[in-house]
């Protein structure tokens, strides 16, 4: 099993595509990084070249997300493993 794992992460890196697929990752974990309090109220909605785009109800919730962005970027790369998550725009 091994084998095959260390020869499928040959293929996505020689291919380049790690940062996407963790791009990808950081998506489907943001409701559980962020709580089901914050989830209900916001959908991350895309990543483009580190920046995660996330849709939010209110302005209020918006104004709150961005007091919090450093901390929620954090914890989004440890969950990942990298820091391919650089900056979040809460529209």
């Amino acid at each position: 099993m091994k084998h095959v794992k260390k020869a499928l992460e040959e293929v996505i890196d020689n291919a380049g595509i790690r940062s996407a697929l963790n791009q990808e990752a950081a998506m489907g974990l943001w409701d559980e990084v962020v709580g089901e309090k914050v989830a209900v109220v916001t959908k991350a909605d895309r990543v483009e070249s580190g920046t995660m785009v996330v849709k939010v109800e209110t302005s209020v919730w918006r104004q709150e997300l961005h007091m919090q962005k450093e901390e929620i970027i954090n914890k989004l790369n440890k969950k990942i493993g990298t820091s391919v998550i650089r900056e979040i725009r809460f529209i």
